[in-house]
């Protein structure tokens, strides 16, 4: 009896031999299929995280309603930025398969170093700007040792946190009565502003369309793009639904902003620390995706010696990416003070570094090096804060939060293992 070739298959052999879904899928209905096989064969990309995200909200809403309510999902927005900006941070090394403990401390210092000058009367910018520059020097200091010496990032990185430990004592003791009982106020309605105001909701609304339709943009344009080139590209049914989604989320989240969260007073609007986020993320998508620089991290993340053999200077990619670990750090100091209203020797650097990474992980960004977005750090920031917040709301104590933190941490850590022996196999 001869062999009867039912619809799919030769899309399915086509997908075994290697092809992308994007490449051979013609439809919706193909695209699914694809995506489907794909993620049985361990290339599940953010869904995980995306899934475990939805199921934790859910469970903290019917435990607390309170916890969807407008005020809370501002808070946990603007209480998640510096947990996102310093796993941010971080994915610049994890891509490289390095890690930086010294981060959550570089950013203490950094924000130490713009708060001291804020308050001898320096402007704000000029403040931030040296903040800014000395957390990137000393980014691009430890990112050379590491490359050139050839020594462990980890065994680097732990220096530099206990040193940085110590200098932020030693920053915080020397501005005298500016650092009283070794806390150091913030004095600048700018930077407080980030954490402390928000947009008209008039502005909201405004900015998040705009936002929404330049992103919406960009995903046509590119897929448009590649398919006129004859690359891989998505269908334009599914490029149709990304776009839809992408405006759906945005105008949501600008509804939810402009509701009102205020008690005695009317507050709307939507938070200036989210903006800041946003463009953070927006520039190091770019930077990642859209460069030579970005393309030789993922590279020698993937392989150092195929990348050095094809002639990639691997010790100055290194070193520029804890270059921009380190700033991405100092601004994470900038946002972290305006969060907190000032900076003190108290800062648990290490808690805060620990948690960054694992933003990063659960998000989707390996360990292991070659894989990782800066979107996986919202992802995996939000999955934190929702976390931390969701067990404040239930009144259980910080060692319940970290517990929990270090299970879906664990569990994020074994997704990745998974993941790359089925991308193996």
């Amino acid at each position: 009896m001869a062999n009867v070739t039912e619809p799919g298959d030769d899309l399915l052999n086509t997908l075994q031999a290697g092809a992308p879904a994007e490449l051979v899928a013609d439809s919706v209905g193909d695209y699914v299929r694809i995506l489907g096989r794909r993620v049985r064969s361990g290339e599940s990309g953010a869904l995980p995280v995306i899934v475990g995200l939805a199921v934790i909200i859910a469970f903290f809403w019917l435990k607390s309603p309170t916890f969807l309510s407008p005020r809370n999902l501002v808070n946990l927005m603007t209480q998640s930025a510096f947990i996102i900006t310093l796993g941010m941070a971080e994915i610049f090394v994890l891509l490289l398969g390095d890690i930086d403990l010294a981060a959550g401390f570089t950013a203490a210092c950094a924000a130490v170093i713009a708060l001291w000058m804020l308050a001898l009367g320096d402007p704000w910018w000029i403040s931030v700007i040296v903040a800014l520059v000395a957390a990137a020097a000393y980014g691009a200091l430890q990112g050379s040792i590491t490359a050139r010496l050839g020594l462990p990032s980890f065994v680097v990185t732990l220096a530099g946190q206990l040193g940085l430990s110590g200098l932020l004592l030693y920053l915080v003791d020397r501005t005298g009565s500016i650092g009283t009982g070794g806390v150091i106020t913030l004095h600048s309605t700018v930077i407080n502003a980030i954490e402390g105001s928000q947009l008209s909701s008039g502005w909201t609304w405004i900015v998040m369309v705009v936002i929404a339709v330049l992103s919406a943009f960009m995903i046509f344009f590119g897929d448009y793009r590649r398919r006129t080139n004859g690359l891989i590209a998505a269908p334009m049914s599914i490029t149709a639904l990304k776009m839809l989604a992408i405006v759906i989320a945005c105008l949501v989240v600008a509804w939810i902003a402009n509701l009102n969260r205020g008690r005695a007073i009317v507050i709307q609007g939507m938070p200036w620390a989210v903006l800041v986020v946003l463009a953070i993320l927006a520039a190091w998508t770019v930077l990642l995706g859209r460069t030579r620089f970005g393309r030789y991290v993922y590279a020698i993340g993937g392989n150092a010696e195929a990348a050095r053999r094809s002639g990639i200077n691997v010790a100055r990619v290194r070193t520029l990416a804890f270059t921009f670990c380190g700033l991405t750090a100092g601004m994470t100091g900038i946002i972290y003070a305006s969060y907190l209203g000032s900076i003190s020797t108290a800062v648990n650097g290490g808690q805060n570094v620990l948690n960054a990474v694992a933003a990063a992980v659960i998000g989707g960004t390996s360990l292991f090096g070659g894989r990782g977005k800066m979107l996986h750090a919202v992802l995996g920031g939000l999955v934190v804060g929702v976390i931390y917040n969701g067990l404040e709301l239930l009144g259980l104590s910080a060692s319940a939060q970290l517990m929990w933190t270090a299970l879906v941490l664990l569990a994020a850590v074994i997704v990745d293992r998974v993941t790359r022996q089925g991308r193996t196999s």
